[in-house]
């Protein structure tokens, strides 16, 4: 499935119509019938191309519902939206003395019908590329409201013969992951390493964790220690992938090499597959692994407690965050409510700066238990809503580094006339001081990372302390 992101740029996919002839005028009822919008009330059916009018229901869409669409300066999408049109053309060998961006007043529908009798006049040019140029427009103008869970899903593809427990990608995961590439790539630290060998051309290639990423596809991922998007290139989406030349170094023996890797299927460790899992550790200790927060995920935790506890007494909790994208706010909550009662976990803002707290489930039995929590820059979301919860309310410590940043809002799906979909969030989040966590991320108690080293010898050293401090 390919998804625009507000934060990543932008690929434009070949979604051309067999129309050619312009588009006759429309009437006021049949133009108020296209920009109206509204959630899915099934699973879409077929999609169908992308055309202006598409786009016209996504602009009015958005300045109807999003967070801040009340205020937006409607502009800023059209204006972005254009470029991309001017880019598109470009990119296919063209241009078009009409493909000028007009005079924008700030009167929101007297602006969408000027950019929109623009576009017509540029597509009758080259009515071969009318459904791609309606793909980069819209593509650009989610890309422009710069929220990282605003998002356009369409042209819905899934890698051949897909099976439950199917992996797709080059079978690696590094210590600079997907949230962060969509969060704040900013913030990463060199170098680039491999933390997880999960399978596939990573495995068959012979890389371990601790290997050093010195280039990926000729291209340095860090510059005056900053990152680049060359890694990107690491996490391919079906079906743009294409093979992934990297130049590794093994520091324990101080090989160099270079591999590339073919992106495709690999079976997952069937471990990995389950949401949530548990351990006794020592000194009666639960450790529970919850890589993301799915549904009923916050019920499993606590069975997973209660199982632990049969029997014996237990010490401390440890839930391990790292690496969970996010998933359903509520979960996170009922999760928080087995810690303290009475309390906001979180508060969803408008614009205006009108609040809703989120309070805690007080039907969820507590566990009195002391807690400690450890997070990376691959916990986001939902998981982030739990991390502040646990900081603001002193609930326990954090230890391991900074979360995404990646928490704009919860957002809600709407169906466009395409069937595909369109999402964004109409409130913010703040955490329960009232503070943003969106693109700052929540900083641990405790700063540990991890290194190559530690990587490369199996150590986990957010682990080792969390486990000092329970046991101090």
């Amino acid at each position: 499935m390919t998804v625009i992101r507000a934060t990543a740029t932008g690929l434009a996919l070949l979604l051309a119509t067999a129309c050619t002839a312009p588009s006759p005028p429309r009437s006021q009822a049949s133009q108020a019938a296209s920009t109206a919008c509204a959630p899915p009330q099934k699973p879409p059916e077929v999609e169908t191309a992308t055309t202006i009018d598409v786009v016209e229901q996504a602009y009015f869409c958005i300045l109807g519902n999003y967070y801040s669409g009340a205020t937006l300066d409607a502009r800023s999408l059209l204006t972005a939206g254009f470029a991309a049109l001017t880019q598109e053309l470009n990119r296919n060998g063209h241009d078009v003395p009409e493909a000028t961006l007009p005079a924008l007043t700030g009167d929101r529908k007297a602006d969408w019908a000027a950019f929109e009798a623009v576009y017509s006049k540029t597509t009758d040019q080259v009515p071969d590329l009318r459904g791609k140029l309606a793909v980069v427009i819209l593509e650009a103008i989610v890309a422009a409201l710069g929220d990282n869970h605003a998002r356009w899903a369409h042209d819905v593809k899934r890698p051949p013969d897909r099976y439950d427990g199917d992996g797709y990608g080059l079978g690696l995961q590094a210590n600079v992951d997907g949230p962060q590439l969509d969060g704040d790539l900013g913030a990463a630290l060199p170098p680039l390493f491999v933390t997880t060998v999960q399978g596939g051309a990573a495995r068959a290639a012979g890389l371990r964790p601790g290997d050093i990423i010195e280039s990926v596809n000729g291209s340095a991922p860090f510059i005056d220690g900053k990152a680049t998007p060359a890694i990107a290139a690491l996490y391919p989406r079906y079906p743009e992938a294409r093979p992934v030349r990297l130049r590794l170094l093994r520091q324990g023996t101080g090989r160099r090499w270079n591999a590339t890797l073919k992106p495709g299927l690999y079976p997952r460790d069937p471990a990995t597959l389950h949401v949530v899992q548990s351990k006794l550790l020592d000194d009666g200790i639960a450790y529970v692994r919850v890589r993301g927060f799915a549904p009923d995920s916050a019920n499993r935790v606590f069975k997973a407690i209660s199982r632990l506890r049969t029997g014996r007494t237990l010490t401390g909790v440890v839930l391990d965050l790292r690496g969970n994208g996010g998933g359903i706010p509520a979960e996170a909550t009922r999760l928080v409510s087995a810690f303290v009662h009475g309390k906001a976990t979180a508060y969803l803002c408008t614009v205006d700066g009108a609040c809703r707290p989120q309070r805690t489930d007080d039907t969820v039995e507590l566990l009195d238990l002391p807690l400690m929590v450890l997070t990376d820059r691959g916990c986001a979301s939902a998981c982030e809503h739990f991390s502040s919860a646990v900081k603001d309310l002193r609930l326990g410590r954090l230890v391991g580094t900074r979360t995404a940043g990646v928490i704009s809002g919860p957002a809600q799906s709407y169906l466009l006339r395409n069937n595909t979909l369109l999402s964004f969030p109409a409130r913010h989040h703040r955490g329960p001081a009232g503070e943003v966590i969106d693109r700052i991320g929540v900083p641990p108690d405790h700063h540990v990372p991890l290194t190559p080293k530690d990587a490369a010898a199996g150590r986990d050293p957010a682990l080792s302390k969390a486990l000092t401090l329970l046991r101090k």
